[in-house]
């Protein structure tokens, strides 16, 4: 795995959301900065957990003008029931052969219960607008992301 670092261009994707719509990077770039958080799959329970803080947290992420982009290798259909039933405010994206987590350095090796496969690793990016990564969060909670994300753009 070679994750991006802070300073380094991030790769531009469009996926389709939750809707089946496609989103751009580039186009989510022009309203000002962007959050892509990669997180394993959908409606496990770390993963609703860090969604629902984000979802909670959106008018202080709206008032920095940071659009959130939640990346899983889950279909669309299951990224809809997921934003449904917990009312997600925000883009979730399907990376279905996790090309985009590959590019940005989050795909690779995992060990859980002693099993190795390959999978997401829970990582998220903060992306100016002109496309370069502003900072890597690579240390935190699932229940305390969306603090740790607000207190680094609140400086």
């Amino acid at each position: 795995m070679n994750t991006l670092t802070a300073g380094e261009k991030a790769p531009q994707f469009t996926l389709n959301d939750q809707n089946g719509s496609s989103v751009s990077l580039q186009d989510a770039l022009k309203q000002g900065p962007v959050l892509v958080y990669f997180y394993p799959k959908a409606s496990t329970p770390g993963c609703t957990v860090q969604a629902c803080g984000l979802r909670d947290s959106k008018a202080k992420l709206d008032n920095h003008k940071v659009t959130v982009l939640g990346i899983s290798p889950d279909p669309v259909a299951k990224l809809a029931k997921f934003a449904e039933k917990q009312s997600l405010n925000f883009s979730l994206l399907s990376d279905e052969d996790h090309s985009v987590a590959d590019a940005f350095g989050v795909w690779g090796e995992k060990k859980f219960m002693g099993k190795i496969y390959d999978g997401i690793h829970r990582l998220s990016f903060l992306i100016n607008p002109d496309g370069t990564v502003a900072h890597v969060f690579d240390k935190f909670k699932t229940s305390d992301h969306h603090e740790v994300v607000l207190a680094q753009i609140s400086n």
